[in-house]
């Protein structure tokens, strides 16, 4: 089948790649133009951009969808469907109309449940039990089109967004190959159950001590790898990486219970943190027994406040 395919990040590249491995011609790829990146600020090409560079295919890179040479671009290239996956940007109606089949999404979330940009960070923030991937045809609401294939998965209690996003990759390229083979039925998604995925802001990944410490360890999770949970202590800015929940400790929101090899056990609103890989500022990602043997943390000292 023909296809056009927008994308960008590596989640897209997953279902370039299963697309050409299932011999669909691409015909056009978009992605979103070179972003800095790195503490040089170089500028970097997406994922998308490398893989379709790689297998010679013809590649746009348009700041917007609403300049009249994309269409014309995207017209010529005579798609029988158009794919979506994480492209970042929002696809205009005359865009939705060009290929036969329309324009199918591979979305990581089991909609009508977090329909928007970040549905893997904001699942784990939930605490949900399961997740998944829905190939959706779109419209022009924001993920609110008809579904043509949803397949779950449990969120393991380990899952980071880095693994669960590897599995729900792995996931949708598989689901969007088998769309395009069976052209299953839509069926509505209907309204109940529906959830909104913010995007991440800043402020998401900065810890509250006087959270719960469950909903402190999915904060971690959520936020591992990018852009890391962020706390501070003595005026210094830490990230937390891995962490996990402990019941039967209790103290000020904040407030270190215990340092050593285990871990730093941090009090928080209700139970308490154990922190066993942190990292700070302009440092490396640290085992806690690592981290410490650098870095002094004691009992009593208190995070979040900046003045140790």
């Amino acid at each position: 089948m023909r296809i056009a395919f927008a994308g960008t990040p590596e989640f897209a590249a997953a279902s370039l790649e299963a697309l050409l491995a299932a011999r669909h011609e691409v015909t056009l790829v978009l992605t979103q133009p070179d972003r800095p990146a790195g503490r040089g600020l170089t500028p970097q090409r997406s994922a998308v951009m490398r893989l379709a560079e790689r297998r010679g295919l013809r590649v746009m890179q348009p700041p917007t969808l609403k300049r009249a040479d994309v269409l014309a671009a995207v017209t010529a290239a005579a798609p029988e469907a158009i794919v979506v996956a994480a492209y970042g940007l929002i696809l205009p109606g005359a865009l939705l109309r060009v290929a036969p089949r329309g324009c199918l999404n591979v979305h990581a979330s089991l909609l009508p449940r977090w329909r928007g940009a970040a549905p893997i960070q904001r699942a784990l923030l939930a605490g949900d039990a399961v997740t998944g991937v829905t190939i959706m045809q779109m419209h022009e609401g924001v993920d609110t089109g008809p579904i043509l294939l949803q397949e779950a998965i449990p969120i393991a209690v380990d899952d980071t967004a880095g693994t669960l996003h590897d599995k729900l990759a792995a996931l949708g390229a598989e689901l969007i190959v088998r769309a395009l083979g069976s052209a299953p039925a839509p069926r509505s998604q209907g309204e109940s159950g529906v959830t909104y995925a913010a995007r991440v802001a800043k402020r998401d990944a900065e810890i509250d001590w006087r959270q719960p410490a469950v909903s402190i360890e999915r904060q971690v999770r959520a936020f591992n790898p990018v852009p890391g949970a962020q706390t501070q202590i003595g005026g210094v800015v830490l990230k937390i990486w891995r962490a996990r929940a402990e019941t039967g400790v209790a103290g000020e929101p904040g407030k270190i219970c215990a340092a050593d090899a285990a871990g730093v056990m941090i009090a928080c609103g209700s139970d308490a943190l154990r922190v066993t890989e942190l990292q700070r500022a302009g440092g490396k990602r640290l085992p806690a027994r690592t981290f410490l043997s650098g870095f002094k943390l004691t009992p009593g000292m208190r995070f979040g406040s900046g003045d140790g």
